[in-house]
């Protein structure tokens, strides 16, 4: 119950305030000029200017409030570390425990959580300012928030974070060490066979500076060698860049002494590596159609050097005209396939035997060639008829290399190439327009000529009539060799029947010869897209194995793939922390990182009351350690008493209330009113009569 006094004038509260006003005039005048009876005439006035102003009683009905308390846990990343959400927890549900008991508050409870892919940090006050966003500012009793302290949004510029008590618990234990990898800056691009510069910094937070870190390096997975580098100062390293694509490199700075957590000693960095110039070797036998095709393709390419012979007039030709009119160039055996040889990223024998310009090599020299493929070079054989006769390139010691061996036969007869059920999952031949697939033939023109052979080695990823090998592909030390058993490719460069691939066919199969990395037959790879890690393997098996993926905080789950297409599996998983994630199916590695190189929830792990001391203390709040004596006592306080103590946090006694209902009654009703006007009239007559 609530008793007040209140007032509803009789007369417009402007005309009452001048007739207050001219009363009061006139009694102090009558005091002035010493009239008779002038207390009793200004008591009558005012009787009548009570009664115009109708005092009431106000009697209200209230009932009480309860105030609000804000409750945030912490559940970032950074909580993960040494026990520090377990701990966490355990005092947010004694405080829950607590606050219940207390009729006269409304605990609203909320988490920090770390967006996945997103660099926000940890975003405490703005997950308070969404828990209290509909409370009324008059109800707000505090809050309490239970953080390790590393906080990423604190109000600037001397704002207030809250009207009330900030009670801040800190999980964690003092003078915590840790050692932090950070990455100033790195290439993005890199020439091939040159380096890619990182500049990175270790730091050793809670050791005595003058300290030095062992950095480990890798490369697409594979060990890349370590460098030693001091702490507390950034340092440049060279990383070698081997090969065109995307180069995947694993930065990590081995443990300290005394470290908190392993999640902010990696990064890693994609560097994309190119070519400064392909060479590319092409040796045509004799003038002949496909040449042009294999020509205008490479030549096409801006990134290509192009080294191109074609034998015109082999050593077997006679005729009467006489050597010093000839413009032809002798052909330069020794500078190609001795001297140069290894200069050559890829070599190309199109339409090539041993009886006509070739006539000229010896043998020694193929065998430089098949030691150059086994060295890691690449060889493309473009065959026709010649392929096929005694005078065979396969006579020679470069059958050692070759994955098809001539039977001797050439089939002449038309065909439409076929991708074989092997080519249908191999990269060259995957997705090619117009191939069969499904049951379906292929939609691209005719063939008209096949060079027989006897498969020995390797993939036939397309074929011919009778499923002859058309298209065969094959590893051979670390280099790789293809042989094309058909010169029709020229076909389906001038259109006939409606052409075909040849450009597409013929640029894959350059760049697998090269060893791009998005050609590889096994290939397992991750990105991380819209807080989802999408997995992706390329396998020539028919069973794609599982994969262990490894969070950045250690954790690791086992993760089935499914079949989209031959040769092609993918699954997805959540991505939910900022840092290296790694994946593994025993065989193939691979990495990739969610948030950019140096996220802010993982910079400094250490439990810290430094940044959130402020802000507490402008509240009117506190800072506690749970590791100085668990959970304070929480006490109500008035909102002018102080609001924390040693081992007590308080929360402000708001008093707020609603009214439910209201009564009125008149102070002075109109009997009564009448009664005191006429008796300070008969008072002021008497006072007169003296």
């Amino acid at each position: 119950m609530h008793y007040a006094i209140d007032f509803a004038p009789h007369v417009p509260l402007a005309l009452l305030w001048v007739l207050i006003a001219a009363a009061i005039g006139l009694i102090v005048l009558s005091f002035v000029l010493r009239a008779p009876g002038a207390w009793g005439r200004g008591l009558a006035l005012a009787v009548v200017l009570l009664a115009l102003a109708n005092p009431l009683i106000v009697h209200e009905m209230r009932e009480g409030l309860p105030d609000v308390v804000a409750l945030i846990v912490d559940h970032s990343q950074s909580m993960d570390v040494r026990g520090r959400r377990a701990q966490a927890d355990a005092a947010a549900a004694e405080i829950r425990k607590t606050l219940a008991a207390d009729k006269s508050l409304e605990v609203r409870r909320a988490e920090i959580t770390t967006r996945p892919g997103e660099d926000t940090g940890t975003q405490l006050f703005t997950t308070l300012q969404s828990a209290l966003a509909s409370a009324p500012p008059d109800r707000v009793a505090g809050a309490i928030a239970i953080t390790d302290g590393e906080v990423h949004d604190v109000p600037t510029n001397g704002k207030r974070a809250l009207n009330a008590p900030l009670q801040v618990l800190i999980a964690g234990h003092h003078d915590e060490r840790d050692r932090k990898l950070t990455i100033s800056a790195a290439s993005r691009f890199a020439i091939v066979g040159q380096d890619a510069d990182i500049t990175l910094r270790a730091d050793d937070f809670g050791t005595p500076p003058g300290g030095a870190a062992d950095i480990s390096l890798r490369v697409d997975g594979v060990n890349a060698g370590t460098r030693i580098v001091p702490t507390g100062r950034s340092t440049i390293i060279h990383v070698p860049i081997t090969h065109a694509g995307e180069n995947v490199i694993e930065v990590e700075a081995r443990p300290g002494r005394a470290e908190l957590t392993l999640q902010n000693n990696r990064a890693v960095i994609p560097v994309t590596g190119v070519r400064d110039r392909l060479r590319v070797l092409l040796v045509s036998g004799e003038p002949h159609a496909g040449e042009r095709v294999w020509r205008s393709l490479l030549k096409a390419d801006p990134s290509v050097d192009l080294v191109h012979f074609t034998i015109l007039r082999p050593p077997d030709k006679q005729d009467a005209t006489p050597i010093t009119e000839l413009s032809l160039i002798a052909f330069p055996t020794r500078e190609l396939f001795v001297e140069k040889l290894d200069q050559f990223d890829l070599v190309i024998f199109d339409r090539c035997n041993t009886g006509g310009g070739l006539s000229l090599i010896p043998l020694a020299y193929f065998e430089n060639i098949a030691r150059y493929v086994e060295d890691g070079g690449a060889l493309l054989i473009a065959s026709g008829p010649e392929f096929a006769d005694q005078l065979s390139i396969y006579r020679t010691p470069l059958a050692a290399v070759l994955p098809a061996q001539p039977t001797g036969e050439v089939i002449a007869q038309p065909f439409k190439p076929m991708v074989t059920d092997a080519g249908l999952a191999h990269p060259v031949t995957r997705d090619l327009p117009g191939a069969n697939a499904n049951g379906k033939p292929p939609s691209w023109g005719r063939w008209f000529r096949l060079v027989g052979t006897a498969k020995v080695a390797g993939e036939t990823v397309m074929a011919g009539p009778d499923n002859r090998p058309l298209l065969v592909l094959d590893r051979v030390g670390k280099g790789r060799v293809a042989e094309f058993l058909s010169d029709q490719e020229w076909l389906w460069a001038r259109g006939f029947e409606g052409g075909g691939p040849q450009a597409e066919l013929l640029r894959r199969l350059a760049h697998w010869l090269m060893k791009e990395p998005e050609l590889e037959e096994e290939r397992l790879s991750a990105a991380i897209v819209n807080g989802r890690i999408a997995i992706e393997r390329h396998t020539m098996a028919p069973q794609a194995k599982a994969v262990t993926l490894t969070y950045p905080s250690g954790r690791k789950v086992t993760i089935n793939l499914n079949k989209i297409e031959p040769g092609l599996w993918r699954a997805t998983a959540n991505a939910t922390e900022l840092g290296l994630y790694r994946l593994t199916d025993g065989t193939l590695n691979a990495v990739t990182a969610a948030g950019p190189l140096n996220p802010k929830e993982v910079a400094d792990m250490r439990a810290t009351d430094a940044i959130l001391k402020a802000p507490a203390e402008a509240t009117g709040g506190s800072v506690h350690w749970l590791a100085d004596g668990g959970v304070p006592d929480i006490r109500r306080v008035n909102p002018s008493a102080t609001a924390f103590g040693d081992h007590w946090i308080g929360l402000r006694r708001n008093g707020a209330y609603r009214v439910t209902s209201v009564e009125q009654t008149a102070l002075l009703p109109p009997w009564l009113a009448l009664i005191l006007l006429i008796g300070t009239l008969l008072f002021a007559w008497r006072l007169e009569g003296r």
